[in-house]
């Protein structure tokens, strides 16, 4: 039970209305209505003023999910809600300025899940002219030349698109980058408030990380079935591997926009690759990654220019992902030593 519930619940076992609680606090009902739904948080001179109001400790009103007959004695220490004193590394995170940080990635997650799924479909043009024969189509034949221009024409426009999303996307987003580089310190209140929308998000999570699993697994399905259908043909081929890049294409987008989301809360909260200790290991081996995936990425176009089989040379990424992690221990290990 967080701060607001204990405020609702405590007011309507004294049978008093929004009205009567706000004149005994001199304030507006407004402000307690704001409270009640935790659109803010009650200055701290008016906790203590309801907690001789209601008979019960300030402990108690700090403390999320603590029971009345639970409540320890004043000496009890400070709950996580509570904002202590720090010797000024450690940041402090108001409501009004974590509800903005939701909300604001909230609304560019959509947009950064696209601009990921048009980087995984941009080669779709290239590799259907390739595979297409015109002729037999009855229509005019296309040149290998044109077929290549405008098939890297649509992979560098989709690809510049993709990326003019993500910065759109950061510069939304850059004002909040302490909470993954910093410690950080929600003031009292906050912590409840993004628990209750991190638990409302949680079944959402689920389906959609599920849902983009599930795609990513099936997306193989069209190959095969295109190869049983018509084997060692070059059209059914392509269209099984530009099916298997639309069933990765979904799957990733619900992936990445779930993620980016449901890592919102975790960076506010702290939890799992946003703990402090992550924090300060993620800094330490920012120049590590910044060259092995700008290494990466030169390595995947200058080979899939080279040979033009594209239809191959995304499985760079997977790899890449799966040895990055070797890196990265590596590092750690030689840093240690």
């Amino acid at each position: 039970m967080i701060l607001a519930d204990k405020i609702s619940e405590l007011r309507k076992k004294n049978d008093w209305s929004q009205e009567e609680l706000a004149g005994q606090l001199g304030v507006s009902r407004q402000s307690v209505s704001k409270w009640e739904s935790a659109a803010s948080i009650p200055d701290l001179d008016k906790i203590l003023k309801m907690s001789e109001l209601f008979g019960v400790s300030t402990d108690y009103l700090l403390k999320d999910s603590k029971e009345p007959e639970e409540e320890l004695l004043p000496a009890a220490a400070p709950s996580g809600d509570y904002v202590p004193e720090t010797d000024g590394t450690v940041r402090c995170v108001s409501l009004e300025e974590a509800n903005d940080f939701l909300d604001t990635v909230q609304n560019t997650a959509p947009r950064i899940a696209t601009g990921v799924s048009m980087c995984i479909l941009s080669p779709v043009l290239l590799i259907f002219l390739f595979s297409f024969d015109a002729e037999a189509a009855g229509l005019p034949r296309i040149s290998e030349s044109l077929a290549f221009t405008a098939g890297i024409i649509a992979l560098l426009g989709m690809v510049a698109a993709a990326v003019a999303i993500f910065l759109h996307c950061s510069g939304k987003t850059e004002r909040f980058a302490y909470l993954e580089q910093e410690p950080v310190e929600l003031a009292y209140g906050v912590t409840g408030v993004v628990e209750k929308r991190k638990k409302g998000y949680e079944p959402s999570h689920g389906f959609f990380l599920i849902t983009g699993i599930v795609l990513c697994i099936l997306s193989a399905i069209p190959l095969f079935v295109c190869g049983v259908l018509e084997p060692g043909g070059i059209l059914s081929g392509a269209c099984g591997f530009l099916l298997c890049l639309l069933f990765v294409a979904v799957g990733v987008f619900f992936l990445v926009r779930t993620c980016v989301i449901f890592g919102s809360f975790q960076k506010l909260l702290e939890e799992g690759d946003y703990t402090r200790e992550e924090k300060a290991s993620a800094k330490r081996n920012e120049a590590v990654t910044t060259v092995y995936w700008c290494a990466v990425t030169a390595v995947y176009l200058g080979w899939s220019f080279y040979t033009m089989k594209w239809e191959r040379t995304w499985i760079i990424w997977p790899c890449a992902a799966v040895l990055f992690g070797a890196v990265l221990a590596v590092s750690n290990a030689v840093r240690k030593k």
